[in-house]
């Protein structure tokens, strides 16, 4: 199988890489706006959809708990229960007449506030019959609508079924919709409600009550229930399903069968979404959402005509973003070409001609742009090709005498250090033992400052380049200043150090400390390993003076460099730049810290890290690092 060539031409690549970017970005903004689309119309249809059915849900549980809260009452109330428990025998107690007054009185009280109740309810617009009977369905109280009057014969009817004993002693309650049994050749259907009513003296039953709740109660709100033509729409009562046709409520069997469980995508609590299969082999999306009395429901399925409708308007919306980006990718190969192709193209024919010696120079390719200035550079460095050529001579000529004046500089201080050691060999012949000892520290001083090249030494050759250089000053002071020197550790002597770390420090004690106080001095020169408080494998070289000490704002310009060395020979190696140069080595935890109290002491602090010269047979560096953890663990 052929490898993938990539193309060499800046042209193919151009088009290349416009093609690849333009399809990538066109497929994925297709793919996102595809997913985004699809979900937006699907969670938009749903929530739709499950907030009219929790609008109609509310107005029929509103109305439906007003019905009940009256059948409630009707069961419970005080005044029915004296006139069911009045009319209870129809042996004993005879009709309401004229003659018997309490009676009559009784009854009456019952029907008014009865009839007080039921106009009270704001939903009994939908109460097509009220009836309270005493056990015997003699002297009941009845509440209808013209339509709905029955006569006791129909009631006697009525009681002997089996549906009214069903109903009455039915726990849970089933919830049927039927034709009006108590009104012959009705065009209506009702939802009964029929209710045991017992004593208020005791738990025996006295009688029962019976309400006929229109169905008018879904279809009023159905009628302006938004549906799609292809939607549909169930009532669930209890173990009954009924949907909407020729403006009644019709039972039906389920028409669909549940697949799934996806109640994770509705936005209500109390809403059921599933996935289910219709009668026609179509799968859609059912919503289902309480009513209000336990048992009842509320479903729809979703229309797929509406649905189809909308993506397609989003997958033309779709089409035109991708059309727009294949466009812009057009446009964009074309700008490319004309801003990259062609000028590179300019540019490397004269780059050819450079190279076969064409050195002239070519306005052509210095553009006013990015492009121009490439091609000035092109110019420019045709233009100077034998210039630098000739640059190149000189800069070999020049190095050959900075190369002479390097071993001129090395020469001067040998010279000097021989010639050092002739006066000390005079001065000893004199017996002058204070010019000798004096002039051999010079001349060691001057062979240190000319010997070697490394910037980091041994603590032990820093000390004894201080030694040298505080012997010739305790020369000048006629040995009022004395230094001590305290290593905690022998190995400390093997750190490494920077070359004349010491030297500014100890100038500094002498010249601006104990100079000034007129009197002795005293400098502790002393070195310890890292102690709480700094870096791990680090140690410590401080040097305190007993001078006049030091303010925080003199501690700061020192350690700014504001203050130099008043030594010409060391004036470039000040304590600022000691600080510096550690500080460059080994990081900002290391350094130069000094503390001070005036008229008592200055005490230069200098954190380094546990360095050593590397020794041939291995021992000095497995000590120095045995010795370290030792105490790092102390």
């Amino acid at each position: 199988m052929p490898k993938f060539a990539w193309p060499r031409s800046i042209r193919s690549k151009i088009m290349l890489s416009t093609a690849a970017v333009t399809t990538v970005t066109t497929l994925l903004t297709i793919s996102v706006c595809f997913s985004l689309f699809q979900t937006f119309l699907k969670r938009n249809q749903l929530q739709s959809a499950e907030y009219s059915l929790q609008v109609l849900s509310g107005n029929i549980s509103s109305h439906m708990e007003n019905i009940l809260g009256f059948s409630q009452w009707c069961c419970t109330s005080m005044e029915l229960g004296r006139y069911l428990e009045a009319f209870q025998n129809t042996e004993q107690m005879p009709s309401i007449s004229s003659e018997n007054s309490s009676l009559r009185i009784t009854a009456l009280s019952a029907y008014e506030r009865l009839k007080e109740e039921y106009q009270n309810n704001s939903s009994h617009e939908y109460l097509t019959q009220v009836i309270i009977s005493p056990v015997n369905r003699r002297n009941y109280l009845q509440i209808s609508d013209t339509s709905s009057a029955s006569t006791p014969q129909t009631i006697d009817h009525f009681c002997q079924t089996d549906i009214f004993q069903t109903l009455l002693e039915a726990s849970p309650y089933p919830w049927p919709i039927i034709d009006n049994p108590l009104v012959s050749a009705s065009a209506s259907q009702v939802i009964p409600v029929i209710r045991p009513v017992h004593s208020p003296y005791g738990s025996r039953v006295v009688g029962w009550c019976y309400i006929s709740i229109s169905e008018r109660i879904f279809l009023d709100l159905l009628e302006v229930f938004p549906l799609e033509e292809d939607a549909r729409l169930y009532i669930h009562l209890g173990e009954h399903t009924y949907c909407r046709q020729n403006g009644h409520l019709v039972e039906i069997a389920p028409e669909y069968q549940i697949l799934a469980d996806i109640s994770g995508q509705a936005f209500n609590e109390e809403s059921h979404v599933s996935q289910v299969l219709l009668d026609n082999g179509r799968k859609r999306i059912m919503i289902t959402c309480p009513l209000g009395p336990e048992g009842w429901f509320v479903s729809q399925v979703l229309s797929e005509k509406s649905y189809q409708a909308q993506f397609q308007a989003y997958l033309l919306l779709t089409v035109g973003i991708a059309g727009v980006l294949c466009l812009i990718g057009l446009t964009l190969y074309a700008l490319l070409n004309r801003i990259i192709n062609r000028p590179v193209q300019k540019i490397l024919e004269k780059i050819t001609a450079v190279s076969q010696g064409d050195f002239s120079r070519e306005p052509a390719i210095e553009w006013e742009n990015e492009w121009g200035l490439i091609g000035q550079g092109i110019n420019q460095m045709s233009e100077n090709v034998v210039t630098l050529m000739n640059k190149k001579v000189e800069d070999e000529k020049q190095k050959k005498d900075l190369e002479y004046q390097i071993l001129q500089s090395q020469i001067n201080p040998h010279f000097l250090y021989n010639t050092l050691n002739s006066i000390k060999w005079m001065a000893t012949i004199q017996n002058a033992t204070g010019i000798a000892e004096m002039t051999t520290a010079l001349a060691r001083l001057m062979k240190n400052v000319s010997k070697g090249t490394s910037a980091l030494i041994p603590l032990r050759e820093e000390l004894d380049l201080v030694k040298d250089y505080s012997l010739i000053q305790q020369y000048r002071y006629g040995g009022n200043i004395t230094i001590d020197y305290q290593i905690d550790d022998p190995l400390l002597l093997q750190c490494l150090i920077h070359r004349f770390t010491l030297q500014p420090i100890i100038e500094n004690a002498m010249f601006h400390g104990i100079e000034p106080k007129g009197c002795a001095g005293k400098i502790l020169i002393r070195a310890e390993f890292g102690s709480d408080g700094q870096p791990s494998h680090s140690w410590r070289i401080s040097i305190r003076d007993n001078g006049v000490g030091m303010t925080d704002e003199m501690i700061d310009k020192v350690l700014k460099g504001d203050s130099q060395s008043s030594a010409n020979f060391f004036r470039h190696v000040g304590i600022s730049n000691v600080n510096k140069r550690i500080q460059y080595d080994f990081g900002e935890n290391y350094g130069i810290s000094i503390e001070s109290s005036i008229g008592e002491y200055t005490l230069m602090s200098i954190t380094l890290p546990c360095r050593f010269l590397p020794a041939s047979d291995g021992r000095a560096v497995s000590i120095a690092a045995h010795t370290i953890a030792n105490h790092s663990a102390d």
